[in-house]
């Protein structure tokens, strides 16, 4: 093949743009990471059932801190450069999705501040709770631990669910939790106590010694954890009946991460981190 080198075909070579990445951006799974080994399978398996329900998309993982990839080292892999074009990233954008259920410290500070300082522009979605399809994941992970499908009255008066979160001090989180809880409570048709392994209060023990207090010895733990760890297992142990398992590849939750992923991509440029 001869390339001519007249004039007129070096300036359209020289005025010819590189290739400019195609498709949606990609979805970066944020997880806040733990010393727990199962947590990473967790959130591994939960980023393989969110890529089965959008095939084709990019799904990438990042950890705030304790667990590989952190959360900068995914963004930076994301500006590496595109195969043939050494100068252009193989994206210009990506999507963040928080894998926690209320707005805190990790939300509004540590992600975006993370986001901030990528090389390529990084939306923050909203976090995954509150929502019905959080609800809906925290019911199936109650049934398979054993809530009944059906309760008589006389059951149901003396049965109740304490949500187990994580917690915060920011006001605005526990805001949010107890609105999960409401809509848990929606489904189930039994009070639904919120209540925190850290930083918040009531503690487990003492939304349940609360509950008792009240005639409600019946008591099932649900888990508002994506993944086994410390807190989850310390809330799991202090339940009376039925202990939920974490969250997980729960397809409910895929769904969630969808959609909040879809939501930030629908959002005014302004809502960019």
């Amino acid at each position: 093949m001869t390339v001519s080198n007249s004039p007129r075909a070096l300036a359209a070579l020289g005025n010819r743009r590189p290739p400019k990445p195609s498709g949606p951006p990609p979805l970066v799974l944020v997880a806040h990471g733990s010393r727990d080994p199962r947590a990473l399978v967790t959130v591994r398996a939960l980023q393989d059932r969110v890529r089965e329900q959008r095939p084709g998309l990019d799904v990438r993982l990042g950890h705030i801190e304790l667990n590989a990839p952190l959360l900068p080292d995914t963004l930076a892999s994301l500006a590496a450069p595109a195969p043939g074009t050494p100068d252009t990233p193989s994206v210009t954008g990506a999507v963040l999705v928080p894998l926690l259920f209320s707005p805190g410290y990790h939300v509004k500070h540590d992600i975006p501040e993370m986001a901030a300082h990528a090389p390529v522009h990084a939306r923050v979605a909203a976090p995954l709770g509150p929502h019905p399809l959080l609800a809906e994941t925290l019911h199936a992970r109650l049934t398979e631990a054993g809530w009944p499908a059906r309760m008589t009255d006389a059951e149901r008066r003396v049965s109740a669910v304490v949500l187990a979160a994580a917690g915060s001090r920011d006001p605005e989180s526990a805001t949010g939790t107890r609105r999960t809880a409401r809509l848990l409570a929606e489904r189930l048709g039994v009070p639904v106590v919120p209540a925190y392994a850290a930083a918040a209060s009531p503690t487990v023990p003492e939304a349940l010694r609360e509950l008792a207090a009240r005639g409600r010895d019946r008591v099932a733990v649900a888990s508002c954890f994506t993944a086994p760890g410390r807190f989850a297992g310390q809330c799991a142990d202090a339940a009376p009946w039925v202990a939920a398992a974490p969250l997980g590849d729960h397809p409910a939750l895929a769904r969630l991460v969808l959609h909040r992923y879809d939501q930030a991509l629908a959002a005014p440029a302004t809502s960019a981190a």
